[in-house]
């Protein structure tokens, strides 16, 4: 694709290509006939010019010369090494995002593509897109940070798929991020087999791609696919030469591990990947290892451990203003001063997050809806706690809405039994019954996804 000048006619338009020569042999004070000596003739170039013909390669590297611009420039009107300088560029936005706040980074993400569409440098164009929709999902913008991605991949449409997958995998991310788990497993899943279909077995791709699929697996509690998925991806591991891949990996695989009731070894997991962090200075990415390990001594019964490392992966987060996933490990954090007996800190921290009355909330249907349901089940356990069950039930029932919209099973079928549990104490047996139905129905067919065969595994 060329690029369009300011009537919208493409630069290497013969018209254009006329209009550059004469604007560059004015500005030198050449004439016709000192341009085209001794090649070619003055008439040649006042066609040319006239743009009544469409110059050869080998005119154009003898008028480049004799007008003193690179050959690219004169047949493009991009100015010379311009897209190696954006390239650069993108690399340091890409540092930016790594180590600062996501807003810095998107607004040098916008300019870089701004500057790759007037020049018309696709690719350069569809890595700030990518880089821009990295930020929006940091900043918890999932609907614009969706649109990056789908951009990117229109970019892109006639290269191969392996390239697509950093925006495909992006758009899954975006879609669990927002509550629709099956629709992000069936992303990376029908990717997953068009790759394998088409014998692309790129190990970068492919480890991406099972590395994003554990979190939807594990969220809808198909503990078996979310395994498969860590097994494969370890498989894949030495074949890749990015750590930031490799890191990325540990940290999925560390959630199957914590799901098997294999802490140690989901602990030492971490630890490799946090190491690969700190030395990339990939500060999101960091923080996401402490909000797990606090997790991981949570599930130990480690509370002041767990409280401690989520408060770290809290406040680095804050800092890097990543507001998304800030207000998710508030929630993770509440359980576990819950637990600890600091209800009303726990209530403190999770109430701005949910809208109440005219009171506008962070997290919700659209944003965060797993960790939204997760909010509201606190707040009824809390609630429950303090002997108000009209407030318990109220939170179970928006719960129940945010998580069986999402597909989460694990948690729904929970929640359905503690909401069964206050309707059996406060006398409403059938209603209770149908709570622990609802429960038992989400839970009928552990490890599957209900999305039809695993995609194919690759030959390794």
């Amino acid at each position: 694709m060329a690029e369009n000048g300011p009537e919208g006619a493409r630069l290497d338009d013969p018209v254009e290509i006329g209009r550059r020569v004469l604007r560059l042999r004015t500005e030198r004070g050449l004439t016709q006939r000192q341009l085209a000596e001794p090649a070619y003739t003055a008439a040649y170039v006042s066609t040319l010019e006239s743009g009544k013909v469409r110059p050869s390669e080998a005119a154009l590297r003898h008028l480049a010369g004799r007008l003193g611009v690179g050959y690219e420039e004169l047949a493009t009107g991009r100015p010379a090494h311009l897209a190696t300088d954006l390239r650069l560029r993108l690399t340091d936005a890409r540092r930016a995002l790594a180590t600062g706040d996501p807003e810095d980074a998107a607004a040098l993400f916008r300019a870089l593509g701004d500057e790759a569409v007037a020049h018309d440098l696709v690719e350069e164009q569809a890595a700030a897109l990518q880089g821009l929709g990295d930020c929006l999902l940091e900043s918890g913008e999932l609907s614009d940070a969706r649109d990056c991605f789908a951009a990117v991949e229109r970019l892109l449409a006639d290269q191969p798929l392996t390239l697509r997958v950093p925006a495909i995998r992006g758009r899954a991310t975006a879609h669990l991020l927002t509550g629709e788990l099956r629709y992000s497993c069936y992303l990376l899943e029908t990717t997953l087999d068009e790759l394998n279909a088409s014998g692309l077995h790129d190990p970068d791709a492919l480890l991406l791609l099972y590395t994003a699929s554990i979190a939807p697996y594990m969220d809808m509690g198909a503990h078996a696919r979310a395994a498969h998925a860590a097994e494969l991806a370890l498989a894949l591991a030495p074949r890749v030469s990015d750590p930031a891949l490799v890191a990325h990996m540990h940290r999925g695989v560390a959630r199957t591990l914590i799901a098997e009731g294999r802490t140690a070894e989901a602990d030492a997991s971490l630890a490799k990947a946090q190491e690969l962090y700190r030395h990339l200075q990939i500060r999101t990415e960091l923080a996401h290892c402490h909000w797990m390990r606090g997790y991981v001594h949570a599930q130990d019964g480690d509370l002041e451990g767990a409280e401690s490392e989520l408060r770290t992966a809290r406040d680095m987060l804050a800092s890097k203003r990543a507001a998304l996933f800030t207000e998710q490990v508030e929630v993770e954090l509440a359980d576990v001063l819950r637990r600890r007996g600091k209800a009303e800190e726990a209530e403190a921290l999770l109430r701005p997050l949910l809208t109440s009355g005219e009171e506008p909330g962070t997290l919700g249907a659209e944003r965060g809806a797993v960790h939204a349901g997760g909010a509201h089940r606190l707040l009824g356990l809390i609630a429950e706690e303090r002997g108000d069950t009209d407030d318990a039930e109220e939170h179970y029932c928006a719960a129940l809405s945010l998580l069986e919209r999402s597909s989460a099973a694990g948690d729904l079928a929970d929640l359905c039994r503690l909401l069964g549990d206050l309707l059996r104490r406060t006398g409403r047996v059938e209603a209770a019954l149908d709570a622990y139905r609802t429960g038992l129905g989400h839970r009928a067919a552990p490890g599957t996804t209900t999305l039809g065969p695993a995609p194919a595994t690759p030959p390794m």
